[in-house]
């Protein structure tokens, strides 16, 4: 979560040019403000560890090796740094990947300018934002019913995933929360996951719920 006085942000990519032209875009927008500026994976977890900002906008190939490699271990050097991965890969694996491993947002480079912005308020704010053409090829790449998930428990697992009770779901499918109940056991048992977050991740990878959800 951000501090009260703005958006603190480190920028790693190893183009020069490129950092130029996102600091101007960044800092053009009220409350955003680039506190460093990194050009490989070294000098980006230096950065992080000395600025702890509220965001880093981190390009997947950079030198020092995998970008996505070095995310465990940034998160783990500071936990409140929502990492935003900016990108010419536009491949739903990557995306994917990328979420798993604790991103909080993925954006293409040839995306809009004001997808990058959205993506670090969402971050910024505990949120996470995936570019949504990425989210509909992660959905048409996953097919109809995955894991063998029934309609009614896709439908189910949408609405635990934007953060509906059972009674609420109960509720709006006309259904009785000892029967919502049931099925939320049996997505579990299904997906092996148990806790809640599991399966806002789960939802998300699989282009379930919308990217930009919290």
């Amino acid at each position: 979560m951000q501090e009260p006085g703005g958006i603190r942000i480190v920028l790693a990519d190893d183009h020069t040019v490129v950092r130029s032209a996102l600091r101007l875009l960044l800092e053009s927008e009220e409350g955003l403000e680039v506190v460093a500026e990194a050009g490989d994976t070294e000098s980006t977890g230096r950065y992080v560890r000395a600025h702890k900002p509220d965001v880093l906008i981190l390009d997947l190939n950079m030198p020092g090796g995998s970008s996505l490699a070095t995310v465990p271990d940034l998160l783990e050097t500071s936990p409140e740094t929502a990492i935003v991965v900016l990108t010419m890969q536009p491949e739903p694996s990557f995306a994917r990947q990328a979420m798993q491993l604790g991103v909080r947002g993925y954006v293409v480079k040839d995306a809009v300018d004001d997808q990058l912005v959205t993506a670090v308020r969402v971050a910024a704010e505990g949120g996470t934002y995936l570019q949504p053409e990425l989210g509909a090829r992660l959905a048409a790449d996953q097919g109809e019913t995955p894991d063998d998930l029934s309609e009614r428990e896709i439908e189910i697992l949408r609405m635990i995933a934007l953060g509906h009770t059972n009674s609420e779901i109960a509720e709006q499918l006309f259904l009785s929360v000892r029967t919502v109940e049931s099925h939320r056991a049996h997505i579990q048992q299904k997906l092996r996951l148990s806790k809640r977050s599991e399966l806002v991740r789960y939802a998300l990878d699989r282009g379930l719920i919308d990217g930009t959800a919290g």
